[in-house]
């Protein structure tokens, strides 16, 4: 494939974690589903963080996360997102670009402001997310930087910004762009209640062929294909796409492609702090197997050593050297 100016675009919620440890007690007195992630709007999101303890900000946003780890990886990436002109706005445009993605959406003035996502992570390392989308809500296509979908290899599309209808148009139009240019449209489901929400539009996008790369976890895999059975998911959808990629927590991950199976397990002794992004990461580490060539098997342990990395200690973006972790674990 001739060389294109990035590797990965990627459309997606521009966000700020807040992340604070919490006992289980306070999760369930706060009326949160552990591990679940619920939309919120602003009186609930100001009632949620005057509960949190003490926390930490760190620039976040599922397709954000991939790139990031993407570009830790040596991938050429872009970002098309939308922040308020607001103070997490300019941290979130910041970290972005620190990490040498490309990132050139305006702000939005006025209300509402840079979307957050307050996160109690719960001793075990599990994650309750409640994510107030803010800005990122409001993506108009004005936004749509068509030329850099049209030079970029992969277009990745997150789950979670289906749900608002401008950045559903932008994702529509997007698909329609890298299709025609003979790119490939990668695309996560990011969460069972997306499926509730859109799982009509997500079968229709993979029954047309507008998706070539899928990724979603077993849970999101049994919503989208009606059976709780791991094998006749994968055996009823695989076969519509190009690349079927499910995760399955500590039970590792799969990848089908055209009748190729895969499975790697997930890495072991890691000592689980915080799960938020884990999926992210693992996308990254697989796309940047991807996009290099890769075979299916190393794509997936890619992917696997991402994630373990992200899932040892706070925050949803990696902190270890992950070139440097990817030499020392997969040679």
């Amino acid at each position: 494939m001739p060389d294109t100016r990035y590797d990965v675009i990627a459309i997606g919620n521009a966000i700020v974690d807040v992340m604070a440890p919490a006992e289980d007690a306070l999760i369930e007195q706060l009326g949160m589903v552990r591990g679940g992630m619920a939309l919120v709007d602003t009186e609930r999101a100001n009632v949620l963080y005057a509960a949190m303890g003490s926390g930490v900000e760190i620039s976040g946003g599922s397709a954000a996360n991939t790139l990031a780890g993407l570009s830790a990886l040596g991938a050429k990436c872009a970002f098309i997102g939308q922040v308020a002109d607001d103070q997490l706005g300019a941290i979130f445009a910041h970290d972005i670009r620190a990490g040498g993605i490309d990132y050139t959406t305006p702000p939005r003035p006025g209300q509402p402001p840079t979307g957050r996502c307050l996160i109690f992570v719960s001793p075990d390392g599990q994650r309750t997310m409640n994510t107030f989308l803010g800005a990122s809500h409001f993506l108009p296509l004005s936004a749509l930087d068509v030329e850099a979908v049209r030079d970029a290899r992969v277009l990745y599309l997150e789950g979670y910004m289906w749900d608002p209808p401008e950045p559903r148009e932008v994702m529509r139009r997007a698909i329609e762009v890298a299709r025609t240019a003979g790119r490939t449209v990668a695309f996560t489901t990011s969460e069972v209640f997306m499926i509730d929400l859109h799982g009509a539009d997500f079968r229709a996008l993979i029954d047309d062929g507008a998706i070539d790369i899928l990724f979603c976890n077993h849970h999101e895999l049994a919503a989208l294909t009606g059976t709780e059975d791991f094998e006749q998911g994968v055996a009823a959808l695989a076969p519509k796409l190009e690349i079927l990629v499910a995760t399955r927590s500590a039970d590792g991950a799969v990848a089908v492609s055209r009748g190729e199976r895969a499975e790697v397990p997930a890495v072991p002794g890691v000592t689980v702090v915080d799960t938020t992004g884990a999926g992210d990461l693992f996308a990254a580490g697989f796309l940047s197997g991807h996009v290099k060539g890769e075979s299916l098997t190393r794509c997936l342990q890619l992917g696997a050593v991402a994630a373990a990395e992200v899932i040892s200690h706070y925050g949803a973006r990696p902190e270890a050297d992950l070139q440097a972790l990817m030499a020392e674990q997969l040679g």
